[in-house]
């Protein structure tokens, strides 16, 4: 039977799938899982999004929901509840809800508007500043590319002795 070539051919098998279950970390990948490579940090002083409709129902549902079951710990049984009232509700019952999420949007869009004034008067005077220092290092490049230059040259001289 002749070798074949190509990618049908190799059958390369790898470390992690020789070692046993126990031995290799199963579901973990030694890469980073990052979605975006790079991403720009977040700004701690942005205003936080408002809640939605069913966010500002389940505050209040949370409080009845724990003095009915005191004994109910867990965050997914709560929230478990609260998404099947929510279900189970007619429109006009939500009404309140969405009104008050509404005015929370509304009070959140001002402040979003405030805030990225404040960032583009930011942003433009940090180009300001970026320009002149770009132009300042490009200016210290150049002196200190003379100076190494020097540098070998003396490097040399004494080689030769």
């Amino acid at each position: 039977m002749k070798p074949v070539k190509g990618k049908a051919a190799v059958n390369k098998v790898s470390k992690d799938s020789l070692k046993t279950v126990n031995d290799r970390k199963v579901g973990k990948s030694s890469k980073p899982t990052s979605k975006k490579a790079g991403a720009a940090k977040k700004d701690p002083n942005k205003p936080k999004r408002p809640p939605s409709a069913f966010f500002v129902f389940l505050e209040e549902f949370r409080k009845t929901f724990k003095e009915k079951h005191p004994n109910v710990k867990g965050v997914a049984a709560v929230g478990k509840a609260g998404g099947e009232k929510w279900k189970s509700m007619s429109k006009s019952e939500k009404a309140p809800y969405e009104a008050k999420a509404a005015k929370k949007k509304t009070e959140y869009e001002k402040v979003m508007t405030a805030y990225n004034k404040k960032q583009a008067s930011r942003t433009d005077d940090a180009d300001e500043e970026s320009e002149k220092s770009k132009s300042e290092v490009h200016d210290d490049d150049e002196e200190s590319g003379e100076e190494d230059d020097e540098d070998e040259e003396d490097d040399e001289d004494e080689d030769d002795d």
